[in-house]
């Protein structure tokens, strides 16, 4: 049976260009998004270039979406070997914190731990009875590092990388694995929305793609944090 790869997010910037880029290396796909339009328009896609997939729209911060896209995934693949945690919003902004809206502070806080920590919940336990599976959640800068006028979006990915760390030194006796991929700045709509008067060039998505074959396809230690430039650095000097 093919590798399953399900990825959240998965109809625009980094999201698609991953459903593409391990759909054609013969993958077959879990993906979903918010936007039901936009997710029939990429299965179809896949589904006209023979590549296996499942397509259910949701919203991954409501357990029930979390645990019906993981439902029909299992019943079709009876497996996930590698969850893409890939899904966040970046809300209002830029903007200081003092202006910052409570109620979009809210959202964003639990929109960006909820997805991972719902789809993980559903997912972990079918891994650990196999004793094998790869968790790759996606990070940032912020995630580490407080900048201003990046508001609850940074905060968030703060509580993601706790959270990350958490699941790792729970499953430390398994073969399961978790890591953290920060993927930089790229061309992607929510770079522009987060930094709207950006004049310098950026990185399609698809040039950062190395780091997720290494970790599916050669692998890290449990509880690794990646940077997809240095991989993609490393990537063209071979």
């Amino acid at each position: 049976m093919a590798t399953i790869v399900m990825i959240t997010g998965a109809t625009k910037g980094l999201g698609r260009a991953l459903a593409w880029h391990y759909g054609r290396k013969g993958y077959a796909l879990a993906v979903t998004a918010r936007t039901e339009d936009d997710l029939v328009q990429l299965a179809s896609a896949l589904q006209a270039e023979n590549i296996p997939v499942v397509a259910v729209a949701g919203d991954m911060a409501k357990a029930e979406d979390a645990e019906r896209f993981a439902a029909l995934t299992l019943a079709r693949y009876k497996k996930v070997d590698v969850l893409i945690n890939n899904a966040s919003i970046f809300g209002p902004g830029p903007s200081l914190l003092l202006d910052y809206p409570d109620a979009a502070f809210q959202e964003v806080l639990l929109t960006n731990t909820l997805i991972p920590y719902f789809l993980t919940k559903q997912i972990l336990p079918t891994m650990l009875a196999r004793d094998s599976g790869i968790v790759i959640t996606l990070t940032s800068e912020a995630g580490k590092t407080g900048f201003a006028e990046w508001g609850a979006y940074g905060i968030s990915k703060f509580a993601v990388e706790g959270m990350v760390q958490t699941w790792a030194d729970e499953v430390a006796d398994s073969n399961v694995r978790f890591h953290l991929v920060d993927p930089g700045e790229m061309d992607t709509d929510m770079h522009a929305q987060a930094l709207p008067d950006c004049d310098y060039f950026l990185d399609p998505p698809q040039k950062r793609l190395a780091v997720f074959d290494y970790l599916i396809e050669e692998g890290a230690a449990n509880g690794s944090r990646e940077e997809a430039i240095v991989h993609q650095q490393k990537e063209g000097e071979r």
